[in-house]
């Protein structure tokens, strides 16, 4: 049965008609959507008929429901009998398959083929090296190798509930590392190569990881940026000692000029892996440590742009049983796909791109510069035959500024665009579907890394609309309510929160109970409760502003992010999101041919007047190199505003700014600006979190001057 089923190329994408579905498939009965659909009228002798029958019955009964995507999905491990209270509220974060027993790596090498490709690793091209070689892995090479490394930890002391932490590019060795520990047991914990060494170590330090795989050198903007000396920094800082591994994962000859003493190489650390056999059977088989569905898999940080970054531990079976229903059900990804998702591996994306093993599909890694050439990521959809191009809302704009990749390239394969990270912008669908491809299923996704996984996102059985998040997830109880706590009816805008449990919820924040002495077990529970369940009693509170569409082709409303909640602006008693003025920027100013009327970024964030109880909507903008903010461009800003919004929507003051801080995961910060303007110092600020840190003095003195204004 086909996998993927989109229009022809003489699918019109006609942004003018409001309603009309931007891609729409023929039969979506065929889907496996359907297909689950129909098992569960079977079993549950139901009478279900559309997408959002299901999902409301998926949220009605979380046991059953979840019980029938482990039968759907063929979870390897056993099951049990029990699933979860169907009457608890999320904030009891109720325990899930309490008799099962799995292994998350093990569901992810199930295919052990020499023939299929498992991992692609692309690496930017330099100066020195301009068409570096694309390295490959089958999955029967990749067994092998979590083989030799789940030996060598096992040699070196690892064991379940230790954290193994990787400060590495997006290389295969990153994927079989993360691999072999959650296959013993042990928790995984990563950040990105192009993290500070001052950010990392605000992470490790509190998971004291006693392995770190790390890589000794980078390719960004087609050039080579050394790595250990960062690491070296990172490991003075640490108050443990950890063992090391130095990965050579780019095209470049090696050099060992900068190692300590101590350092083990990767080539060495899997022949003693190799040697001593240890976890293995006589028969070559991994002896997967099956753990209880809640054990912990991974440790994922937040953003920390006002503190230490907080430590979420994520479960081994929820994280299983979640991305094989996103992926197999909703997604509808499957072995002959090839799944490329730009992302660092200090993002949950890249979590979410090693989970597709579980398809047996065919992923593909990529480090370097998504833009220095805006070519190269469309060039490997031909050249490697990319089904699933996953990135980011800001690579779109930022693309959709200097190229359009039909012009160049065939993108014959494509069938599926993911967008994450921020809302997108409704003129970037336009721009996808004009300028990308016509028939390409657009899965704008939310989720974040409180929940390494979706809340709404794609559905090969739904249509597309113009600005929309297709649908609710199965299984997500996912509602919008007002500041009040009651729910709101589609249409209007409020507060995310999802009403029951869900098997991806965090176990808590680190260190969770035997993990450390009482009084921070203590700390962490109460920091958890307080991040999710303070704001509305008993159910989740996300932080997310947003609208729950009516339901429209069976869809059961779609989802339009607004932004985070507390970076709403409230002008007035007027409450909406900055996505609203950012919308309007990018229809009336994202044409660089007409660099007098060109934005290249901006920021909308409210500042306190009349003594707090009311605000004024401040707008910075970032323009062209030497390009001034004039009287008419400012003019016409506001005017734009006014028309396609409302007088309220029209910022007091718009200011130009050299730069606009975004994190390390390439998101606006508004609410640290937002802070920063009304008063905070800078102090309060984690400048290791953001990419571009010395931009904020700009806005400490442009906040006093501010400040001044309505005092």
């Amino acid at each position: 049965m086909s996998a993927h089923f989109f229009l022809p190329n003489t699918h019109q994408h006609m942004p003018q008609q409001a309603n009309a579905p931007l891609y729409q498939l023929p039969n979506p009965g065929i889907t496996p959507t359907f297909q689950f659909l129909n098992l569960a009228n079977r079993t549950f002798s139901l009478d279900l008929r559309d997408y959002h029958d299901l999902y409301t019955w998926s949220t009605h009964n979380i046991d059953k429901f979840w019980n029938l995507v482990w039968e759907y999905t063929n979870i390897i491990g056993h099951k049990g009998d029990h699933i979860v209270d169907n009457s608890a509220l999320p904030s009891a974060n109720p325990p899930w398959f309490k008799d099962a027993r799995l292994n998350w790596a093990e569901n992810m090498l199930h295919c052990r083929s020499s023939a299929k490709i498992a991992l692609i690793q692309a690496t930017e091209p330099t100066c020195e090296n301009t068409l570096p070689h694309l390295r490959q892995c089958s999955y029967a090479d990749l067994y092998e190798l979590v083989s030799a490394l789940v030996s060598a930890l096992l040699q070196h002391g690892v064991r379940p509930g230790d954290r193994v932490a990787s400060y590495s590019s997006n290389c295969i060795e990153n994927v079989a590392a993360c691999l072999a520990t959650t296959a013993i047991g042990g928790i995984w914990v990563s950040a990105a190569a192009d993290f500070g060494s001052e950010g990392v170590l605000e992470r490790f330090e509190q998971v004291k990881p006693i392995i770190i795989f790390a890589v000794d050198a980078v390719v960004y903007n087609q050039k080579v940026h050394h790595h250990l000396p960062k690491l070296s920094q990172l490991l003075a800082g640490l108050s443990i000692t950890a063992k090391v591994v130095i990965i050579h994962a780019i095209p470049q000859p090696e050099d060992r000029s900068r190692w300590e003493p101590g350092w083990f190489g990767w080539d060495s650390f899997l022949e003693e892996g190799r040697k001593n056999k240890l976890g293995i059977t006589p028969q070559g088989e991994i002896e997967w440590n099956r753990l209880p569905f809640d054990a912990p898999l991974w440790i994922l940080f937040s953003s920390g742009t006002t503190g230490k970054p907080k430590p979420i531990v994520h479960r081994a079976g929820g994280m299983l049983i979640q991305a094989k229903k996103e992926f197999a059900i909703c997604g509808n990804l499957r072995p002959e796909d090839v799944f490329f998702y730009y992302t660092t591996t200090g993002w949950m994306m890249w979590n979410f791109l090693a989970s597709g093993l579980s398809s047996g599909s065919t992923l593909v890694l990529y480090d370097g510069s998504p833009l220095r050439d805006p070519s190269l990521l469309w060039g490997l959809v031909d050249t490697l035959g990319i089904t699933i191009f996953g990135t980011s809302a800001k690579y779109l704009d930022q693309l959709s500024k200097v190229y359009r990749p039909r012009d160049h390239h065939k993108l014959s394969t494509l069938h599926h665009i993911y967008s994450t990270g921020s809302p997108l912008a409704p003129p970037l669908f336009d721009y996808v579907y004009d300028h990308i491809h016509p028939g390409v299923l657009l899965g704008s996704i939310t989720g974040g890394t409180d929940i390494c996984s979706l809340f709404a996102g794609m559905n090969t059985a739904l249509p597309v609309y113009r600005g929309e998040i297709q649908c609710r997830m199965l299984g997500m109880a996912i509602e919008s309510f007002s500041p009040m706590g009651e729910q709101n009816p589609p249409d209007e805008e409020g507060e995310l929160v999802c009403v029951k449990p869900f098997p991806c919820m965090p176990l808590g924040f680190w260190p969770l109970s035997g993990f450390g002495n009482d009084e921070d077990v203590a700390a962490a529970k109460t920091r958890f409760q307080q991040a999710y369940f303070a704001e509305y009693e008993g159910v989740w509170y996300h932080g997310d502003h947003v609208v729950i569409t009516r339901s429209k082709s069976g869809n059961g409303g779609g989802l339009i992010m607004l932004g985070r909640s507390d970076g709403v602006l409230n002008p007035g008693g007027i409450r909406f999101g900055s996505s609203e003025i950012y919308d309007v920027l990018d229809i009336c100013f994202s044409n660089v041919a007409n660099s007098g009327m060109f934005l290249m970024d901006s920021l909308a964030v409210g500042q306190k007047i009349d003594g707090g109880v009311d605000e004024r909507v401040v707008l910075f903008v970032k323009l062209l190199h030497r390009q001034a903010l004039s009287d008419e461009l400012e003019q016409r800003i506001r005017g734009e505003i006014r028309a396609r919004r409302s007088p309220r929507h029209v910022p007091a003051r718009v200011i130009q700014v050299p730069d606009i801080p975004y994190t390390l995961n390439g998101k606006r910060v508004e609410v640290l600006v937002k802070k920063i303007i009304n008063g905070a110092p800078l102090s309060s600020v984690n400048p290791a979190t953001l990419s571009n840190p010395e931009c904020l003095g700009f806005y400490r003195d442009v906040g006093e001057a501010l400040r001044q204004e309505v005092a």
